[in-house]
């Protein structure tokens, strides 16, 4: 990981993380879903919070995007942050880069006073950054299931009992 640089995303790298992306998904069991066409509505509805890219050699290896989320919890608007995708090019895959992404756009979150994420994703990794299903079930959300989950960007914020969860408005209009 010394030979690689994470960075905010910039208007100049759109055409490089589209190949990131579609090559990380194309690599996977469930192909190509429009993530990358996600990226572009987020982006052009400005609903991006955090856009980070990991590079080696000029060249970009990784991506991790963050979007705004309409959160009410316990009967108050709740300042919220969904991710995904979390993109790494398929030869650069496992070796701790969507890992170090995804701290440090959790970290870019904190540091903006983001108190909730979500994530709609494998249970078996996200629970290592903290992301819990139990916390995301006490959420009314469309993406409601094992598969779902949140945390509290704060360790020792007390959760809240209850709410809603919705994604940016170009999730819905994925299809």
């Amino acid at each position: 990981m010394s030979d690689i640089v994470l960075r905010a995303a910039t208007a100049a790298d759109a055409e490089a993380i589209d190949g990131v992306i579609r090559s990380a998904f194309a690599a996977t069991e469930f192909g190509h879903q429009g993530e990358a066409e996600l990226v572009r509505m987020i982006d052009a509805d400005g609903d991006v919070m955090v856009s980070l890219v990991a590079e080696r050699d000029n060249a970009i290896v990784g991506h991790v995007l963050f979007s705004r989320m309409d959160v009410e919890a316990d009967g108050a608007a709740e300042t919220a942050a969904g991710l995904a995708p979390v993109s790494v090019a398929p030869d650069r895959q496992g070796q701790g880069i969507g890992d170090a992404l995804i701290r440090a756009g959790l970290d870019a979150l904190r540091g903006q006073g983001v108190r909730i994420s979500f994530v709609l994703g494998h249970e078996g990794y996200y629970p290592r950054f903290g992301y819990s299903p139990d916390l995301a079930a006490r959420f009314a959300s469309p993406f409601a299931g094992p598969h779902f989950m949140a945390m509290m960007l704060d360790s020792g914020a007390d959760w809240p009992q209850g709410g809603r969860a919705d994604y940016a408005p170009a999730f819905g209009r994925l299809g």
